[in-house]
């Protein structure tokens, strides 16, 4: 077995990747948990009887390992992973440091995962809200091609890590408390419980970061002829995203064969009954592998349109599952 290392096994997208790594049998001795600035002594759980050490990543030999799994900040990323590929380490990288990179494939598993095993020395996965949409468009894009998509994302803290998840919890509890709430706006400088706030990331340009993100991600994997308008924002939700998605397809389409297709994609479940609560929401889907998707119905404003919610648990469903399908597919085929 291939050895594989987790670089920001201690984040919350870290660990989700461990727990799926453990969930799916792979041994603990195949397996290095790095992080950056870690003490030493630190360990890790793995399943529940195996406690296993962090590594620092300052100080980590990739000469150890076959695949290099970056589930840290782009920043992070962009100044080891350059150190894993000269130790021959193939790189799985979770952050956007090289998602825009023309040189890198941006790969879903299920979508285009085959493109992993042409490439050099290093894949970047997609954002966890653009996997979420791919996955179920899958087919629909490969039949009706895809001409437009605008595209309305809420998204859970979680997106920002613990500390932001914390503030979270810290602000709402405060609120109950009727405490200040000063000390607790850190990570996102409003309120955020009981709050939208419409940023998600730094701003560039009139767009955040992760609206343009989401243009760029789409586009590279479907082409570039694809038209995005991608609207972003923060709820106050600790795990998981929720998309309402309006599809302008080039060809004729109808609302049923594309309920049909994502009905048959694998990883998408379609929970979809025109009654009250006849859908699916960010809480129900928390610990689970696939897509969910409700709200199905035919976009009467465009020729040839459809629209669609979909939610996922980010951490799971939009990155963990796609990194371990992407590993199953190194160590079936990769011969290097």
């Amino acid at each position: 077995m291939k050895k594989i290392a987790i670089i920001g096994a201690t984040n919350s997208q870290g660990r989700e990747i461990l727990n799926l790594f453990e969930e799916n049998g792979v041994a603990a001795e195949d397996i290095f948990a790095v992080d950056t600035d870690c003490p030493l002594g630190t360990q890790i759980s793995y399943g529940e009887d195996v406690d296993m050490d962090v590594y620092n990543l300052r100080d980590f030999d990739f000469s150890s390992v076959d695949i290099a799994v970056f589930a840290v900040t782009a920043e992070a990323a962009k100044h080891y992973i350059p150190r894993a590929e000269a130790k021959k380490a193939f790189v799985i990288d979770c952050s956007s440091a090289y998602a825009s990179d023309p040189d890198v494939p941006l790969v879903v598993a299920a979508l285009n995962g085959d493109e992993i095993l042409t490439a050099k020395n290093i894949v970047a996965v997609p954002s966890p809200q653009v996997v979420q949409i791919l996955l179920p468009l899958q087919k629909v894009a490969a039949k009706h091609k895809i001409k437009r998509m605008v595209i309305n994302t809420y998204m859970a803290v979680s997106l920002y890590g613990k500390e932001a998840m914390d503030e979270l919890f810290n602000q709402t509890r405060k609120i109950f408390m009727n405490e200040p709430l000063v000390d607790d706006e850190q990570i996102f400088h409003k309120q955020i419980a009981f709050n939208v706030l419409p940023q998600v990331g730094e701003f560039i340009g009139d767009e955040t970061k992760y609206e343009w993100l989401m243009n760029a991600e789409i586009k590279k994997i479907l082409g570039g002829d694809v038209k995005v308008h991608a609207n972003c924002a923060f709820v106050p939700a600790f795990i998981g995203i929720g998309e309402f998605v309006n599809v302008e397809c080039k060809k004729d389409v109808d609302v049923e064969d594309v309920r049909n297709q994502m009905r048959d994609t694998k990883g998408v479940v379609v929970f979809d009954k025109h009654v009250d609560c006849g859908y699916v929401s960010l809480n129900d889907v928390q610990t689970e592998s696939d897509v969910y998707v409700s709200r199905l119905r035919q976009d009467v404003s465009v020729e040839n349109g459809f629209s669609f919610w979909c939610v996922a648990d980010d951490l799971k469903a939009g990155t963990a599952q796609n990194v371990y399908d992407l590993v199953q597919i190194l160590l079936n085929n990769r011969k290097n």
